[in-house]
């Protein structure tokens, strides 16, 4: 049913537990996971207005982090049996998930119900929230 699923990932604990979740998809016939990190492009602005680095470093420095942090994932995925592919960019979080959604045809997506920011997705809405509202496949929600 859920051939080809989209990963987004903050790397928090909620989108830890989507991971498990995706895995347990495995038996239903998933079989490939296209797992997405989006730099917020907002804060990556925000950052870039008050750095005294190099912006090109700063963002290369947070490109690095999340291969590293993404590595073990998709590491994990394939010992699963899953056909992977990783995605890192920068952008608004809901709407480069909703461009990679269209992008590569995927049957799903999985995500955590907040991410790692909750005390501004109270205020802003939360990425999953809105992704909900506008996806054109299943979204399935991991608590």
């Amino acid at each position: 049913m859920f051939k080809k699923i989209l990963y987004p990932t903050d790397f928090s604990d909620v989108a830890h537990s989507a991971l498990d979740f995706i895995i347990r998809l495995k038996d239903a016939g998933a079989k490939e996971v296209v797992i997405l990190h989006v730099i917020d492009k907002g804060n990556f602005d925000a950052i870039a207005r008050y750095a005294t680095k190099d912006i090109l470093e700063i963002e290369k420095n947070l490109e690095e982090r999340a291969m590293a942090e993404i590595a073990p994932i998709g590491e994990r995925l394939q010992k699963k049996g899953f056909k992977i592919k990783i995605l890192i960019s920068r952008a608004v979080p809901f709407m480069e998930i909703l461009r990679v959604e269209e992008k590569e045809k995927v049957s799903a997506i999985v995500i955590g119900s907040h991410g790692a920011s909750n005390i501004a997705e109270i205020f802003l809405g939360s990425v999953s929230e809105k992704v909900i509202r506008r996806a054109k496949t299943p979204v399935l929600v991991i608590r």
